[in-house]
């Protein structure tokens, strides 16, 4: 990425003034900028503006959009919620370097393919807020073409009673090949796959499956399979699309075995 001006607003409204003009861009940690081959007019950083926190109250969780993935790892009310799962996904990005950059905002707004935190809070149902746009679910912004608006921050409700989180890489410090997670959400399984290799999807067929399933064995057998017949899989340098298949079946089944039990 070739930048022209760097710009550090003391406001929100100014951010979003500068947003507005052509050629400009957010930026968050900076850690994947190498991966975009792009010349912007004037990037916006927006480290002066607060939006680096974690906070819980009895209903929810917020996570500001300029907290770290390394924050989002080690911070006690992420390893405490959830079973942990945004704690888990987050130690499994990179090295500590990149996770001390990389931001919860700059994940989801560049929807990454290979972001493991991308399927983590969607199987979450997780809601985005953003400064013109509003309040709207993770899975509704996934699938958006909103490009011109800040993210302010990430809101999970404490209705989670259990989660899990797989992910599978080469090595330690690879995107994954395959991640999958699963969560009960208000009473329901949610299942997400992510790093297909498309960005995290919501495995719905699968999901609606299972409510007329009672054995935790046969439900977690069952979703696999569906989930890997559901998805669109493809290949790249990783993995072929028959292995990720057959990778999404065995993670699913791992991850709804987990909060079935």
């Amino acid at each position: 990425m070739k930048i022209k001006e760097f710009i550090r607003p003391d406001s929100l409204q100014q951010a979003n003034e500068l947003l507005s003009s052509e050629g400009a861009v957010i930026v968050g940690g900076g850690a994947f900028m190498h991966l975009i081959d792009m010349e912007v007019n004037k990037a916006i950083d927006l480290q002066n503006l607060g939006l680096d926190y974690i906070k819980g109250s009895n209903e929810q969780i917020e996570i500001g959009a300029m907290t770290t993935l390394r924050e989002l790892e080690v911070n006690n009310i992420t390893k405490q919620n959830f079973n942990g799962i945004l704690s888990k996904a987050s130690a499994s990005i990179m090295g500590v370097q990149v996770r001390n950059m990389a931001t919860v905002g700059g994940s989801i707004y560049g929807k990454y393919g290979f972001s493991d935190i991308l399927t983590a809070m969607l199987t979450l149902n997780a809601q985005v807020e953003l400064y013109n746009a509003g309040l709207m679910s993770l899975e509704s912004y996934l699938e958006s073409s909103l490009n011109k608006d800040i993210i302010l921050k990430v809101i999970i409700s404490k209705s989670v009673s259990k989660a899990s989180f797989q992910s599978f890489k080469k090595t330690c410090t690879d995107f994954p090949v395959l991640n999958a997670a699963a969560a009960i959400v208000k009473g329901k399984l949610r299942i997400c796959v992510g790093a297909r290799p498309g960005r995290a999807k919501v495995a719905k067929g699968a999901m609606s499956f299972l409510s007329i399933i009672d054995s935790p064995n046969t439900a977690s057998e069952m979703a696999g399979i569906l989930a890997a017949e559901e998805l669109q899989f493809g290949s790249d340098i990783r993995a072929s699309e028959e292995y990720r298949k057959e990778l999404c079946h065995t993670l699913v089944k791992r991850c709804v075995l987990e909060v079935l039990l």
